[in-house]
């Protein structure tokens, strides 16, 4: 697997609301994953959390998708808080679930477009 296979999810992530631009990418034993951080100060950051914990872990309870979507952090009391720390992981749990397959999925079931803010205003 290339970074050009990680550049739809990428591309994805880098249009929505809070999600910082600076990300992380690799692959360990036939499994991706990519790493990022949420502006927390951002408005829309705990609903740009709930939306992906939404369809990245929970979409269906009897067929999940093979992702996790969770944060890890250094040890703040070392570092700071997590306006700083505070990243977020996107992993996949089975190799024939590829990044662009991801963005898919993400792209069908997020706020449409996924870069219009008032899209992601929940009522």
């Amino acid at each position: 697997m290339s970074g050009k296979d990680f550049e739809p999810l990428l591309a994805f992530l880098k249009r929505t609301p809070a999600v910082r631009n600076e990300m992380s990418f690799g692959v360990k034993d036939n499994l991706w994953w990519v790493k990022f951080s949420i502006e927390t100060a951002d408005p829309l950051s705990w609903n740009v959390v709930q939306e992906l914990g939404h369809v990245l872990n929970y979409l269906s309870t009897e067929e999940p998708l093979p992702s996790l979507f969770y944060p890890v952090s250094p040890p703040p009391y070392l570092n700071g808080g997590p306006q700083v720390f505070l990243s977020w992981v996107i992993e996949n749990t089975n190799k024939n679930f590829t990044p662009m397959l991801t963005a898919e999925w993400l792209e069908a079931r997020l706020p449409d477009p996924v870069d219009d803010r008032n899209q992601w205003e929940i009522t």
